[in-house]
């Protein structure tokens, strides 16, 4: 019970990574919001949990299926949805806590970003840029809030999540590639491998550690990952 008498406002919850996180603060006693934007998961989660259900359309941990393509043929619009769920959600949302989070003198901010944006991976630009820019705001309120007893920090997971089963379903030749270039040799689990390494950044524990990006992959960061769809 680690989180016993905590709320936990786990956005993108409805589905893979935040749906896990969602369970594992619940099981420690943290009453659980889940913010989504499909109604459905989102109410099923909720009441699996028994946390309250609110209908939101851009956060944190989300992310929507954009398009696969080289740099040259993106748009404007792309970038610009990219950053609306992947960046300027989490800005949204870490603004309207804070002040919550300030006066009790206690608070933590746990951001869902990317190893594709650390990597270059290729195809998924406004990905990529809006998980680099997510990993800057973190450091960043970090820095700042940092007297306050609010900490800040960024994982980044190599899991199964619902992001990287929309790529693979576009591009099912890569997904034995990506485990087999894993040093562990598997695609990580959201439930038993990055919820708990959430679990601890949410919890008393992390009371000294702020500002970091915590790599939850495997070591797939170690040597990079060679991602190279055929891009036309």
């Amino acid at each position: 019970m680690r989180l016993k008498g905590r709320v936990a406002i786990v956005t993108g919850a409805g589905n893979g990574i935040g749906a896990a996180v969602a369970r594992r603060f619940a099981a420690e006693g943290a009453s659980v919001l889940v913010a989504e934007v499909n109604e459905e998961t989102g109410h099923a989660v909720a009441d699996e949990t028994g946390g309250l259900f609110l209908r939101t359309d851009l956060v944190n941990n989300a992310w929507a299926a954009g398009n696969v393509g080289r740099v040259e043929d993106k748009t404007d619009e792309m970038l610009a949805r990219g950053l609306g769920i992947g960046f300027y959600g989490p800005f949204w949302a870490m603004q309207a806590v804070f002040p919550h989070m300030r006066d009790r003198g206690w608070g933590r901010v746990v951001n869902m970003c990317s190893l594709n944006g650390v990597n270059a991976h290729m195809g998924t630009l406004e990905y990529n840029a809006a998980k680099e820019a997510l990993r800057t705001l973190t450091r960043t309120a970090a820095r700042e809030w940092a007297p306050t007893g609010v900490v800040a920090n960024a994982i980044c997971p190599g899991a199964k999540s619902a992001a990287f089963r929309s790529m693979m379903s576009r591009h099912p030749e890569l997904e034995a590639k990506t485990s087999g270039m894993n040093p562990m040799g598997r695609v990580g689990d959201p439930a038993h491998d990055i919820a708990p390494v959430a679990l601890f950044l949410a919890g008393e524990d992390a009371r000294y550690v702020t500002g970091n990006t915590v790599f939850v992959d495997g070591g797939a960061h170690i040597n990079g990952v060679a991602w190279a769809p055929d891009l036309p």
